[in-house]
């Protein structure tokens, strides 16, 4: 038993960090694992069947998890993209998969499993593809969000139906066992509210928080036996455990302690079915796995590809969204599995299966570069910049995003007018729909500031988020009116330092979470039970020592040991003038003390 541990162990530790740093993902790293080790591999170990049961709890665990992170009211604000979007995807792509599937033999019900594994995504897959590219707040990168959300709700009904799938017509399904199943599934929402809360806190004063983790795993198994009892899915029961706690005060503790034995059990899921995975098949029918990998990846991608235009996206937005979620997911080897052992695939249909989604999980990031690519070159040319006619403001903002915006707003009410240049389309749209006049252009050409009349104005912003884009009209501002005082928000030390390189005054550059978190500093003081005095006095201090520390880093700012002392120094500089602060506090109420006294003294 501890021989075949270290064995998955070692596989895992070698063969996850490598596929992660090829930005595969730890899923197909476990995959490939087993199938090294597995009796299709090196032969190391050769039950997989074994491996696969032991492991299942993993599932039940991942499914709680994602039940404890639904909260039912984000879920219902969501629920135009998710049901909407996420709903068509799953059945459009599921309807033509079920009718391949069973035009090869395979019976309806088996049939509609395949169809319905198959629309589901590789969530990790494709959230950590986005995310690297910068994409999830893109329009196409909501979309998938709000589609994969929807594809992890429908895994739980699919394993719940999955057994009554395979159950004999003979058998039929009375109305007792409906009863008691949806008597269980009361019984479980009921406790939910009423007994668990309740539990979870008593367990959390006792405050030993190896029980804690003991009540939470006691939790799961238990609903899911509940649910086991009825004949309905562990997993089922797992889920609905999940979003009763969602919205407690121990969903995040709750989650901490059920992550690393979800991790593992399900990394060592992932192993048992690589275990299981016939790659020879492959070599034996390349034909036949490579046509079915590309038509699940041709098939997705046209779906969504529609969805994603049918949905508002712009030509760009819905290739990309079909792109990144073409493959399959690694929730199709769970309901493949839970199909195989319901007796509703065959492990040679189970096999092939599992190989097509493993290939086309490979195939994503390839299938992707190739959709951005075509993305690309089909790019509409950019929009005409505006052509600017305004009659003489003494403020210009360049920039005008939530920084801009505020400062634009405070104007307005004080009757100020003010000119906004900004060269970023879809945010000058956005803008303009809330009623903000707003100029899409570029604020480092000098035509440009020449149409705005920057010359004959009284102050000139730099609002701008991008670091180099900032730098850029900056210079450019400089360059074109070089008397005119100019005040810029820098994003960080480095930026302001920048800035006051390229003309701007020390005073007028402002960083901008500097102040944000002078203001935390003193809220934090202050509810330590600080004196006031002391506390606007030290922050003041902080504030004043900062600002000469700055001026003299720029003199030696791009010198990295320099400005390394320099750091060094102003922390020793701080620590004194804090310390002869104090002493001069001690000193006066010393003082004060004494002439008190004295004052009383007859």
């Amino acid at each position: 038993m501890l021989q075949e541990a270290a064995l998955f162990l070692a596989a895992a530790v070698l063969f996850v960090p490598l596929f992660k740093r090829a930005r595969l993902g730890s899923v197909l790293g476990y995959l490939a694992a087993g199938l090294v080790i597995g009796p299709h591999g090196l032969g190391y170990a050769r039950d997989a069947e074994q491996v696969l049961h032991a492991s299942e709890f993993g599932v039940v665990l991942l499914l709680f998890v994602i039940g404890l992170g639904l909260q039912p009211r984000r879920l219902w604000t969501l629920r135009r993209e998710v049901f909407g979007l996420g709903g068509a995807q799953v059945a459009l792509t599921a309807l033509p998969l079920a009718l391949v599937a069973h035009s090869f033999g395979v019976a309806w019900a088996g049939a509609a499993v395949i169809g319905l594994a198959l629309a589901m995504s590789s969530t990790a897959l494709v959230l950590q593809l986005l995310g690297e590219r910068g994409e999830l707040t893109a329009h196409h990168g909501r979309g998938a969000f709000a589609v994969l959300l929807f594809q992890d709700i429908t895994v739980i009904p699919l394993l719940a139906l999955i057994p009554l799938l395979s159950a004999p017509a003979s058998a039929g399904i009375g109305w007792p066992e409906i009863a008691k199943a949806l008597a269980v599934v009361a019984a479980v929402i009921a406790s939910g509210r009423t007994l668990l809360r309740p539990a979870l806190r008593v367990l959390a004063n006792a405050q030993v928080p190896e029980i804690f983790t003991a009540a939470s795993l006691l939790l799961v198994i238990g609903v899911s036996l509940a649910m086991q009892a009825v004949g309905l899915s562990a997993s089922l029961g797992a889920f609905l455990a999940g979003v009763l706690l969602a919205d407690s005060e121990y969903r995040h503790e709750l989650q901490a302690d059920l992550e690393p034995f979800k991790g593992l059990l399900l990394g060592l899921f992932f192993i048992a079915v690589g275990m299981g995975a016939d790659l020879g098949l492959l070599a034996r029918a390349p034909l036949t796995v490579l046509g079915l990998t590309l038509g699940l990846l041709l098939l997705k991608a046209l779906v969504l590809y529609g969805l994603g235009r049918r949905s508002g996206m712009d030509h760009q937005g819905a290739l990309r969204l079909g792109g990144s979620m073409a493959q399959g997911g690694e929730f199709a080897f769970v309901l493949f599995a839970v199909a195989a052992a319901a007796g509703l695939l065959s492990a040679q249909q189970g096999a092939l299966l599992t190989v097509v989604v493993t290939l086309s999980m490979i195939a994503t990031p390839p299938f992707y570069a190739l959709c951005a690519l075509a993305a690309r070159r089909h790019a509409p040319a950019p929009a005409p910049y505006d052509e600017i006619r305004v009659a003489e403001t003494p403020v210009v903002i360049a920039g005008f995003g939530p920084f801009g915006q505020i400062i634009g707003r405070v104007l307005r009410v004080k009757k100020i007018p003010y000119t906004v240049l900004d060269k970023n389309a879809e945010h000058v749209q956005f803008v303009r729909s809330f009623g903000n006049p707003v100029f899409f252009s570029d604020a480092a050409r000098p035509e440009v500031l020449r149409a705005a009349h920057v010359h004959k104005a009284k102050l000139f912003i730099i609002a701008i988020a991008d670091e180099a884009e900032s730098l850029r009209v900056a210079q450019a501002v400089r360059a074109f009116a070089p008397k005119l005082r100019v005040m810029a928000s820098a994003r960080t030390r480095q930026h302001a330092l920048q800035l006051i390189d390229a003309g701007i005054n020390p005073e007028d550059v402002i960083r901008r979470a500097y102040y944000s978190s002078l203001e935390m500093t003193r809220r934090v003081l202050l509810a330590l039970d600080l004196p006031p005095r002391e506390v606007h006095r030290a922050v003041d201090l902080f504030h004043q020592q900062d600002q000469e520390t700055l001026m003299r880093q720029h003199a030696v700012y791009q010198d990295e040991a320099a400005l390394r002392a320099a750091a060094s120094q102003f922390a020793r500089e701080l620590e004194q003038l804090f310390e002869a602060d104090n002493e001069a506090e001690r000193a006066a109420a010393k003082t004060a003390t004494a002439a008190k006294a004295r004052q009383e003294s007859p």
